[in-house]
């Protein structure tokens, strides 16, 4: 999982949705005992706030402490991500492995970089009456399945 932390984010209520929806995501991986692995994309690089562990309780608390600042990481994220993808797919062959990622696609760079090997899910958090799609443009990039949040099921804002 993926998330674009970057200071855009906190326009229109962004990062507030996509915590709500992170919390769904969290919940549900800890009923079906699922494996997270947590890569925030913001300031000046990426950091990772777990690799492939259950339950992930420090996920809650990274959640409830995550705000939005600074630039978007977000290709040096998606990097990282990929390079863990692999390593992951050589240490456990047989496990099943999916991307979400969730940004709102304001970046300034768009270098070429390969898709994932696996079943991605780019969760569009642009919000506001001014678009620019590049949270769209993203996903093809990537070979990303596209949604925006607002055609998600109503979350509640987690502030």
């Amino acid at each position: 999982m993926l998330v674009d932390a970057s200071a855009s984010t906190q326009r229109q209520g962004a990062l507030s949705q996509a915590k709500g929806l992170l919390s769904q995501v969290f919940d549900q991986a800890y009923r079906q005992r699922v494996r997270l692995a947590l890569l925030q994309a913001s300031g000046n690089q990426p950091r990772w706030q777990g690799q492939g562990r259950r339950g992930m309780a420090s996920a809650r608390r990274w959640l409830e402490e995550l705000g939005a600042g600074g630039g978007t990481p977000l290709w040096q994220a998606l990097d990282e991500a990929s390079q863990w993808l692999s390593s992951r797919r050589r240490q456990h062959p047989a496990e099943e492995r999916r991307v979400l990622i969730l940004t709102d696609g304001r970046l300034r760079d768009w270098p070429a970089l390969p898709p994932f090997d696996c079943p991605t899910l780019l969760i569009d958090i642009e919000c506001g009456p001014i678009r620019l799609g590049g949270a769209q443009r993203l996903a093809g990039l990537l070979g990303a399945e596209y949604r925006h949040i607002d055609s998600l099921p109503r979350v509640q804002p987690n502030p």
